[in-house]
């Protein structure tokens, strides 16, 4: 019976000095994650539509087209031109002028300019929705030296532990500079938002990334009207009296002299009578 007793006695110090350890590391984690800074999320989010009308806070007016890699497309009709201006003013001059007499030595040709204009997207209406069963898991490092499926399945393991406040994790993905993890039990997406922050082996390093509520948006209204382009303006009228290369120098020079109200010529592009054309503007990001 003594020696059932001493052992009994060694196993629960042992367990006692683990549980101390194991106190020590979490006071240790608590510290670390208060004195850290920590992004203020909202939680929940609330369930509204969001409007954008084109202006901030403040008032300052800032541009209609905020959509990045976005792509209009522009149709040419047949016997038209579309002249871009490195210089949106030289733009402006040239369309105090509606009818421009082109000289060609021979004869003088006779051209209508008009301003460009494209459907842009003036007012979006955007319905929020919080999924309470996912959570977005952001702040990893530029190089990881890791696969997307060797991240997500580190990911999956430390989330999917409850010693680490996870769960079962149903859904992954990986999105740009962070992951979306769905669980099947909604308890453990809150719970993980409101712990904030871990450190997630990832690798051979500890890496301090943050959970946050995943928020979707679906659009629910788009007003979109048509604005002009200042650099560019839409020559009409233009006669089969010469090929396509050109027609496009005698248009390029005409339009690139001072004295015409023109100016330097970045892009030039002669669309002939009976065809079509079609015009590919993207945002300068894009």
């Amino acid at each position: 019976i003594s020696v059932t007793m001493n052992s009994t006695l060694c196993t629960l110090q042992k367990e006692q000095t683990r549980l101390k350890m194991r106190l020590q590391e979490l006071q240790q984690l608590k510290r670390e994650l208060r004195n850290s800074p920590k992004d203020k999320i909202p939680f929940p989010v609330p369930e509204v539509p969001l409007v954008f009308r084109g202006h901030t806070k403040q008032g300052r007016q800032v541009p209609k087209s905020l959509i990045s890699n976005m792509r209009i497309c522009c149709p040419l009709p047949g016997g038209s031109a579309l002249v871009t201006f490195d210089d949106p003013k030289v733009a402006k001059q040239v369309l105090q002028q509606k009818e421009h007499k082109i000289d060609m030595e021979e004869c003088w040709l006779r051209v209508e300019v008009q301003p460009l204009e494209l459907p842009m997207v003036t007012n979006i209406q955007v319905s929020s929705q919080r999924n309470e069963q996912r959570v977005l898991v952001s702040g990893f490092p530029a190089e990881l030296g890791l696969s997307e499926e060797e991240l997500l399945d580190k990911l999956e393991i430390f989330f999917g532990k409850t010693r680490n406040g996870g769960g079962d994790v149903e859904t992954r993905e990986l999105l740009q500079g962070s992951v979306v993890l769905g669980f099947a039990k909604k308890e453990v997406a809150q719970n993980l938002c409101q712990i904030g922050q871990f450190k997630v082996p990832l690798g051979r390093q500890q890496v301090p990334l943050r959970v946050f509520p995943y928020v979707s948006g679906e659009i629910q209204k788009a007003e979109i009207r048509s604005q002009p382009v200042s650099h560019s303006v839409l020559v009409l009228n233009i006669p089969d009296v010469l090929d396509g290369p050109e027609m496009h120098d005698v248009l390029e020079i005409h339009f690139q002299k001072p004295t015409r109200g023109g100016g330097e010529v970045e892009a030039l592009t002669v669309v002939p009578p009976g065809q079509q054309g079609l015009a590919v503007f993207a945002s300068e990001s894009g």
